[in-house]
């Protein structure tokens, strides 16, 4: 039997780039999964979170909990809000027992999607093309919290007509972070056009993330800057849509 995989499509995604979650459907389907996109999903809660709003998180993730029960996986084409339902939303329910216990039952089979085809799905290779030279930046949750490195690389590294070239800090915050561009605007600035120079240093003609509010912050900076690349959701790429839609920042097609 089919495992049945609720997606998790992120408000980032629903509200600016809807083919990264049919990306990660394909993606899902191809690797043998059943996937339904429950329709009472909303927030993860992040952004309440970080701005301690406890109160709104917590009702957030009362849904969530309601609206994603019953699944084998809950699969997020995203490491922040991936890290969020795995890392942060259990302890919103530390001082009620039956609430954490389903929390905790909800993050332990939550993934970021790249990391579930690989670690769950044993997904080795996929079927898709890329003609041209991408470079990877590894966003801060899907690598600090969710421990996401080598998985991403391995799927690429399975694209046919695909060169990957390393950024010499690929590691290195983009400055996003979510209210933090907010609230630091003159940090979160200086952070991404670092960010910008190390993509455009390392030859490549392609950015590629996890996480799309990296892509749309670095999409941000590259664009006011004239830069050429190109920035694309991963999972678009090893899904073989980059034909679906335009590069990230870019006016669509007429």
């Amino acid at each position: 039997m089919k495992p049945r995989v609720a997606l998790f499509v992120t408000c980032l995604v629903d509200l600016f780039r809807p083919t990264v979650g049919f990306a990660a459907i394909r993606l899902l389907e191809q690797a043998g999964c059943a996937v339904e996109v429950p329709r009472a999903q909303t927030c993860c809660g992040q952004p309440a979170y970080n701005s301690g709003d406890r109160a709104t998180t917590r009702d957030l993730a009362r849904a969530i909990l309601d609206a994603f029960g019953g699944y084998d996986y809950v699969v997020v084409p995203s490491g922040s809000c991936g890290g969020m339902l795995r890392a942060h939303l259990p302890h919103l329910f530390d001082d009620d027992p039956n609430l954490r216990a389903r929390a905790d039952a909800l993050a332990a089979r939550t993934y970021e999607l790249v990391s579930f085809l690989t670690r769950v799905m044993g997904v080795e290779t996929v079927e898709a093309t890329y003609e041209g030279t991408v470079t990877y930046h590894d966003s801060c949750s899907g690598l600090r919290e969710l421990g996401i490195k080598d998985e991403p690389r391995r799927l690429l590294g399975s694209v046919r007509g695909l060169t990957l070239a390393e950024m010499a800090e690929p590691e290195l915050c983009c400055g996003f972070g979510g209210t933090f561009a907010v609230k630091y605007p003159e940090i979160s600035v200086r952070m991404v056009a670092d960010k910008a120079r190390d993509a455009a240093a390392a030859g490549a003609d392609t950015l590629l993330a996890g996480d799309l509010g990296c892509l749309l912050n670095m999409a941000g900076r590259l664009s006011r800057e004239g830069s050429p690349l190109k920035l694309r959701h991963v999972a678009e790429v090893l899904a073989g849509m980059t034909g679906e839609c335009p590069p990230i920042g870019q006016p669509a097609r007429r």
